[in-house]
């Protein structure tokens, strides 16, 4: 069965600093036409950052579009012409003041399927070293180091709760238990 969807027009209906919303009409695979909002992301990736002593580093930090606090693990969106790996590197270094030996390459997840492109890709740094953060202007986040086995059972609390986190983390121990080798980058 053909799912796919035909674009038939698009309009750009909002451009902000780095997100675009659009507006598609499309034909649906049984010809009839359909209406399609969605935002257009340029990704982002998401670090899994284990400290020499097995600790993962996660930070805290409001989320204004929630009104509330999260703790996740570090993230950040790709500069234009930037490689996924460089961002993760870069973001790293600049949220936690971490930087690391052994960088390997997870895998990329899409956490909004339904009315956006974004995708991130994971990466897990080891071998780190403080090296002094570099926040962004206007970032302000507290950073926190705990045994991944506390961090399993935050997304079971709920303590953890964002997807990225979720998904990271489920990752992170499907590759500590050989299910999901990775690549070294």
């Amino acid at each position: 069965m053909d799912l796919v969807e035909k674009q038939l027009s698009s309009e750009l209906v909002y451009q902000g600093g780095f997100l675009k919303v659009h507006k598609d009409e499309v034909a649906l695979p049984d010809g009839a036409a359909s209406t399609r909002e969605y935002i257009l992301h340029p990704g982002a990736v998401a670090v899994l950052a284990l400290t020499p002593d097995g600790k993962l580093v996660l930070e805290r930090q409001y989320r204004y579009p929630t009104g509330r606090e999260f703790v996740e693990i570090p993230a950040g969106k790709i500069d234009p012409d930037e490689d996924p790996a460089a961002t993760a590197r870069r973001e790293l270094l600049e949220e936690t003041g971490y930087a690391a030996e052994r960088w390997t390459y997870l895998g990329t997840a899409y956490p909004c399927i339904g009315y956006s492109n974004e995708r991130i890709s994971y990466y897990l740094a080891e071998g780190l070293s403080q090296q002094g953060s570099r926040l962004d202007e206007g970032e302000f986040l507290e950073v926190l180091a705990v045994p991944v086995a506390q961090a399993m059972e935050m997304t079971l609390s709920g303590e953890i709760c964002d997807s990225k986190s979720i998904v990271g983390l489920h990752w992170l121990a499907a590759h500590q238990a050989g299910r999901m080798p990775g690549v070294a980058v």
